[in-house]
């Protein structure tokens, strides 16, 4: 028989609340794929089935609520949602003998430790990011000190914990103080084939909206947080548009920052030269990369990277802060160019030697196009599949 494999996410496709829901997806497919039988027990909308097969995954969705933007309810509402998680698996637990229970993040943590316990299987944790990276160190007052609390627990609860680069290794072998050899490095996936690719003409119209075209766009994507860095590059926009004239530049996403980063734009007299769109469907944010100049991603923390992947892998020259997972996803001055994080001058710099530079930017779109097959779901679900096999031996594949 193959293995029997729980995965569980807080969100997954339909429902995307980030990147999250993409990656357990891609994942989940892929070791479809290599014969393991996945199960994900997941949260769902009013108009998604609470059961479904998609690809051959077995996909069971529990009705929550909408969960609240205050953080403090935030953490009551995640509380719920495992109480609620936990009795859907024990029913499942009493259909399926699972094998092996994978978890995502500290947002289901509660009720995958107790269903491996239930189940009497190993628990394998993927840990995307933590708080204490997203805070710079201040985890010391409720609610991040919960979280970190949390994330700690579940670590060192857990047999084996996946990071997505070895900063990540390094960082929660460190903050968790568990043994490096109980984390495994695997990276995150990309496959270009998810990418939409609109026609000249559909990219010529969206591109109309933001700039004409003898002007350079310059895209800034994501969540639109604090530890996502964009303040460093609207601090960094008025000497790029300085030395290339014409340059404007594009923000898409929402957040908490949001409001903060419009009041600085308008403070740095940008708003003539950019458009904050907001948040946007899947669609149209990935169709952004095909428009724009350069893609610029200067966070502050960053475990992985997968906006400059998404950029590299549409054709759209990136640059990148010189930090966490980014170092290894970007190799300097091949696929893309680094820059000095929380630097804005050295942003403004690499930023003007790309826009000014055509030779420079096809070079880089061209070794990019190449750099990105590295990052391979079929490669992703294989090393995957070699924690499961290492945890529960022969049951691992197909018959």
């Amino acid at each position: 028989m193959p293995a029997r494999v729980l995965i569980v996410s807080w969100e997954y496709p339909p429902l995307i609340e980030g990147g999250l829901a993409r990656h357990v997806r891609k994942l989940s497919e892929a070791l479809v794929e290599l014969g393991v039988e996945v199960h994900v027990l997941t949260r769902g909308g009013e108009d998604s089935p609470a059961e479904e097969t998609v690809a051959g995954v077995e996909v069971h969705r529990i009705r929550e609520p909408s969960h609240p933007r205050d953080l403090d309810e935030f953490v009551n509402w995640v509380g719920q949602m495992n109480a609620d998680m936990l009795e859907a698996g024990v029913e499942l637990g009493d259909i399926f003998d699972f094998d092996l229970v994978h978890g995502h993040d500290w947002l289901v943590a509660g009720a995958c430790e107790q269903l491996a316990r239930l189940f009497d299987a190993p628990l394998v944790t993927t840990i995307h990011a933590t708080e204490y990276g997203r805070h710079q160190g201040w985890v010391n007052e409720y609610p991040q000190t919960y979280i970190h609390g949390v994330e700690r627990w579940i670590a060192n609860r857990s047999q084996r914990t996946i990071a997505c680069s070895a900063f990540m290794r390094d960082q929660i072998a460190d903050i968790f103080d568990i043994p490096a050899g109980r984390i495994t490095v695997i990276p995150n996936g990309i496959d270009p084939g998810d990418l939409p690719r609109p026609d000249a003409a559909e990219l010529a119209r969206l591109r109309a909206e933001f700039a004409a075209p003898e002007e350079r766009l310059v895209l800034l994507i994501g969540r639109l947080v604090y530890e996502k860095g964009f303040q460093l590059a609207l601090e960094a926009m008025p000497a790029v548009i300085a030395a290339v004239p014409g340059t404007r530049f594009l923000v898409a996403g929402s957040g908490t920052h949001e409001a903060e980063l419009k009041a600085q734009a308008e403070q740095l007299g940008l708003m003539e030269h950019g458009t904050f769109l907001g948040w946007i469907g899947d669609d149209v944010l990935h169709a952004l990369y095909g428009i724009a100049d350069l893609t610029v991603v200067p966070s502050i923390y960053e475990p992985f990277g997968l906006v400059a992947l998404e950029a590299m892998a549409s054709g759209c020259p990136c640059i990148v802060a010189d930090t966490g997972g980014l170092r290894e996803v970007v190799p300097h001055e091949s696929a893309g160019l680094r820059f000095a994080a929380r630097d804005p001058e050295a942003l403004a710099e690499v930023a003007i030697r790309v826009l000014s530079d055509p030779e420079l930017e096809a070079r880089l779109i061209a070794e990019a196009k190449d750099h990105v097959l590295r990052f391979d779901w079929a490669d992703v679900a294989a090393r995957t599949a070699e924690v499961y096999a290492e945890l529960v031996g022969a049951k691992l594949g197909p018959a």
